[in-house]
């Protein structure tokens, strides 16, 4: 389980942006986790609760997960498509010429106070 690990890194960013700003209590974290991300939202949110109210300043603070969907795009012929459904290969024209565009990130959108 990698997300007590993740946990761990966005209670120390979330600190820091909070001290650096003078705010003593954080009310709620706003997360983008991408849909292939390998980060499971429900393990995500239950190391937050058990890690968040060690912190003085996060006590009582919320995780909210947004979900980002995987969108592959194809070099080939210029085509989006939804990645879990589709994988690598353009359902368009059959190319494996593709990269994802989103849908991996793990990233702190907002911090609420």
């Amino acid at each position: 389980m990698h997300e007590l690990g993740i946990v761990f890194y966005i209670i120390r960013d979330v600190k820091e942006a909070a001290q650096e700003h003078g705010v003593e209590h954080v009310n709620a974290v706003v997360m983008n986790i991408g849909e292939v991300s390998t980060v499971v939202p429900e393990y995500l949110t239950d190391c937050w609760r058990w890690a968040a109210d060690k912190e003085d300043m996060l006590k009582g603070c919320e995780l909210k997960v947004n979900i980002i969907p995987a969108v592959t795009y194809c070099e080939n012929c210029g085509a989006k498509y939804p990645t879990v459904q589709h994988g690598k290969i353009c359902p368009e024209c059959g190319s494996e010429k593709t990269y994802l565009l989103q849908g991996n990130e793990v990233e702190i959108k907002e911090i609420e106070v």
